[in-house]
């Protein structure tokens, strides 16, 4: 097996032959696994126009990109405790 002195890229990733990879760590799928597996579906996201105050957008803003997905981390986590605590 090839080791590799720093991270490939997307392409060249794409490029390694299957042979060339080591899939000894992966466990085989067998048939039970597959009777028991469950569908989850994902929680869809949707666009909206939600009016925030300004510092709290600055707030996230401030941290870098992803700070939509943070702002939806706090919200979601808010709903969760609101959940929990009826």
């Amino acid at each position: 097996m090839a080791r590799y002195a720093k991270a490939l890229t997307p392409s060249e990733i794409a490029a390694v032959k299957n042979e060339n990879i080591d899939f000894s760590d992966i466990a085989e799928l067998d048939e039970s696994f597959w009777r028991q597996a469950e569908l989850i579906e994902p929680d869809r996201t949707e666009r909206i126009t939600l009016r925030v105050k300004r510092s709290v957008l600055e707030h996230f803003r401030a941290q870098g990109r992803g700070y939509q997905t943070r702002i939806n981390r706090v919200l979601e986590r808010y709903v969760r405790a609101q959940r929990g605590s009826r």
